[in-house]
């Protein structure tokens, strides 16, 4: 245990449960319905309203081996070419094989899935894949209507929910174990301020931290709360650096900030081209699947063109659809395209690369554990070894569903355990708050210095003007700038500039290209110094203690099967 809170006031209350769970996307959730349903006391934590997460974002779908002639094995190495040599080959053998049957508990569950004419699962390509496996709901609506219907069930069987809360610290035992979290209701939820939820179990659902960039598709709540909060309590994370950018968001414009309308994959799987200002299109002498190479390639491919023409976007063509197909298939990224006065039925659609999606996250076994006792990650937050360098489009969705399923299995299969009280710290070191306007300063520099393209020179200078905001915090402030108060938006603040930090510190120290890390000075793959992976912990001082695994498998969570039970 590290010793470091955040900068917060004492809980004024508390409740008691079997098991918190943090975060509401299909990941949290999936995990509180399983924990209820084996009844345990389960109280749900989420940051805005129960359907707010990233899941009811995601328009493209979820992947699942569950097409004729399909098969695990085609999935899993479909997941493997994507991964760049990084995945952990178990855990996606666990994804592809437990995935197809995590979709038809999803489909009990209520999740209304498109079709085609003889009642079968409709499904579609995205880039990456070799088969049609992705199975969509509403045309591109697919995460909206997961989420619906795992909002309903919760609600269904009557799951307690605190809403508009951000989480803010694990409380541990005696013996280092999970005790509970701290949180901070907003105003809008069942409590009042900084209170604590009691509990032997957390699992962390928290998604992503999309907005430590100026532009991303996340949204807001995106600030990598659980991440840093796992950081804190001494869990290790990993493959930080392995940030997706997505290549095919709507572009607004140059310096447009803040979360951007996605212009899904499943477009370019139904048969869009990427094309340049000339019309002319740039994948075909790029990869042998063209648009639907794997993601990394494809967001590459596009930044190279907006270089060599001296441009700020690309477009995306689907005019040959027609108005019928836009309509039925693609009727959520139509109503955003025309929101924003682009009309893709008559006209390409202009676009670039953002913030998408986290590879990494704090690191987990096969079974959700981390390397803190009682403490659970899933869905976006964690790094179970998937998606290695690169995740595969549409494994989000699944992963979050079978990661979720398979910690509630290691929570029921051990003995009952009863949380300690919460020990106190005899002297918490408390992370320092930023100076006021530090979020923005913040984006701006990850988005400048560690975004789509990387050198040494460009993460040096990010690192450089991170540690300046570091220490302006630590010293109470500038002549200029003070201290922030305690409050939602210094503590996302916080957490932002801690993962930011971590973000920078691995794409340093990994001196090659892979996946969805691009270094221009280290333009090759480097198999031999570097298929391996990071592992980042922040040490008592507030320092990182940053090392590099001995070969591409993680080492073990814990000693023995349960044992962080």
């Amino acid at each position: 245990m590290t010793g470091i809170r955040l900068h917060a006031p004492a809980p004024g209350w508390a409740i008691d449960a079997d098991v918190v769970v943090v975060g509401s996307g299909v990941a949290g959730l999936t995990a509180a319905l399983r924990c209820t349903a084996a009844g345990l006391r389960t109280v749900v934590v989420t940051k805005a309203r129960l359907d707010d997460g990233s899941t009811r974002w995601a328009q493209g779908g979820i992947a699942a081996a569950l097409g004729e002639g399909d098969t695990p094995e085609q999935h899993l190495d479909d997941t493997l070419v994507a991964g760049a040599g990084l995945c952990d080959e178990r855990a996606v053998r666990v994804l592809v094989t437990e995935g197809p049957d995590a979709v038809r508990r999803l489909i009990e569950t209520g999740a209304d899935f498109d079709k085609t004419a003889d009642g079968a699962i409709a499904l579609t390509r995205e880039g990456g894949h070799h088969r049609r496996r992705i199975a969509h709901a509403g045309g591109d609506a697919t995460g909206a209507e997961i989420s619906r219907a795992l909002v309903e069930a919760i609600r269904d069987r009557g799951v307690r929910t605190i809403e508009h809360a951000l989480v803010l610290d694990l409380l541990t035992d005696a013996e280092g174990r999970t005790a509970g979290v701290t949180l901070h209701v907003m105003g809008e939820g069942q409590h009042d301020g900084v209170g604590a939820v009691h509990a032997p179990a957390v699992v962390l659902a928290t998604g992503g931290m999309g907005q430590v960039f100026s532009a991303t598709t996340n949204p807001a709540v995106s600030t990598g709360d659980g991440v840093a909060l796992a950081m804190r309590a001494g869990a290790e994370v990993s493959d930080l650096e392995f940030v997706q950018f997505h290549p095919t968001v709507l572009f607004l414009g140059a310096g447009s900030e803040g979360q951007q309308p996605l212009v899904s994959e499943a477009v370019r799987g139904e048969g869009a081209h990427l094309v340049d200002a000339d019309g002319v299109r740039f994948m075909l002498e790029q990869h042998e699947l063209a648009e639907l190479a794997p993601r990394d390639i494809v967001a590459k491919a596009i930044t190279r063109r907006m270089q060599e023409h001296g441009t700020e976007n690309m477009y995306l063509d689907a005019r040959h659809f027609g108005a019928e197909m836009w309509a039925e298939r693609f009727p959520t990224i139509l109503a955003a395209c025309r929101a924003h006065g682009i009309d893709p039925v008559t006209e390409p659609i202009p676009i670039a690369p953002a913030a998408h999606y986290a590879s990494g996250g704090v690191r987990t076994d096969l079974h959700g554990r981390t390397t803190v006792p009682g403490l659970y990650a899933c869905g976006e937050v964690a790094c179970t070894g998937v998606h290695g360098a690169n995740r595969l489009a549409s494994n989000s969705l699944l992963e979050g569903l079978v990661f979720a399923e398979r910690i509630v299995e290691d929570i029921t299969a051990a003995a009952p355990r009863v949380a300690g009280p919460p020990a106190p710290h005899p002297a918490p070191v408390t992370l320092p708050l930023p100076v006021a306007g530090a979020r923005l300063r913040v984006q701006r520099i990850m988005t400048a210095g560690a975004g789509v393209l990387r050198s040494e020179a460009s993460l040096r200078e990010a690192a450089e003007a991170l540690d300046a905001l570091h220490s302006d915090a630590l010293a109470g402030g500038t002549d200029d700038t003070k201290a922030g108060e305690p409050g939602v938006d210094s503590w996302e603040t916080t957490n932002l500039l801690c993962l930011a930090r971590v973000l920078v510190a691995a794409a340093r120290r990994r001196a090659e290209t892979r996946g969805c890390h691009w270094r221009e000075d280290h333009p090759d793959r480097d198999d031999t110094d570097w298929r391996r992976h990071l592992v980042v912990r922040l040490n008592p001082d507030r320092t990182l203690d940053v090392r590099t695994t001995a070969t591409h498998d993680f080492p073990p969570t814990s000693d023995a099967p349960g044992s962080a039970q």
